[in-house]
């Protein structure tokens, strides 16, 4: 490592900040982004409820729709029932497709909760919608993927839209402005530690 004086630092900084805000000065647009948190790792869903946090710090009005998660009672859902004006929460499924084994309920379930989600999409009323778990209802064959990208692309251009679960198909991909993986690298579970309040619910 390169040791420099604190003269030659701040010189250094100095001309990182100027092409920084070179850079800066050319991002003019502002537009609704589609997002998609995918991966095997954890934190799909704790990322996108982080930004409906940080949305709901701008006084946004969220949309939050829960495809595979309902079962259970969660520490998200205590947290935005406090904030009933900027936040509507619905967990609106019955647990993973193993727990239910009822394809049929499961193709209901998701049918309906798909259909609040384009209300969500469609009402001007919300900044951003969350649809959590929804790639893992396109795996499944549950919803046909062109009818989520028909949504998605048709929604008002300053509507912010996220779409989790493992799995995101190819052309929710593509379409998207914003797409993250998470890597599973280490997870306490492999190693016989159970979910655990505030960690994983």
């Amino acid at each position: 490592m390169i040791e420099r004086t604190p003269e030659q630092h701040a010189e250094k900084m100095k001309k990182k900040q100027a092409a920084h805000d070179k850079i800066m000065a050319t991002k003019t647009q502002e537009k609704g982004l589609l997002i998609v948190h995918t991966g095997k790792g954890k934190g799909k869903t704790t990322a996108a409820l982080g930004m409906v946090i940080r949305a709901i710090g701008h006084g946004k009005r969220v949309g939050v729709v829960q495809f595979v998660k309902g079962a259970m009672t969660t520490g998200e859902k205590a947290v935005f029932d406090a904030f009933p004006d900027n936040v509507t929460f619905k967990p609106m499924g019955e647990g993973f497709t193993w727990n239910t084994q009822d394809k049929t309920r499961d193709i209901a379930l998701a049918r309906e909760a798909w259909d609040e989600v384009k209300r969500m999409i469609a009402d001007p009323a919300y900044d951003m919608v969350l649809a959590d778990e929804l790639n893992i209802v396109l795996r499944y064959d549950y919803l046909p993927v062109e009818e989520v990208l028909e949504a998605v692309t048709n929604r008002d251009e300053m509507k912010h839209v996220l779409i989790t679960g493992r799995n995101a198909p190819e052309p929710l991909i593509e379409a998207a402005d914003l797409v993250t993986e998470m890597t599973l690298i280490k997870h306490p579970f492999r190693s016989g530690v159970k979910a655990q309040a505030g960690i994983e619910f």
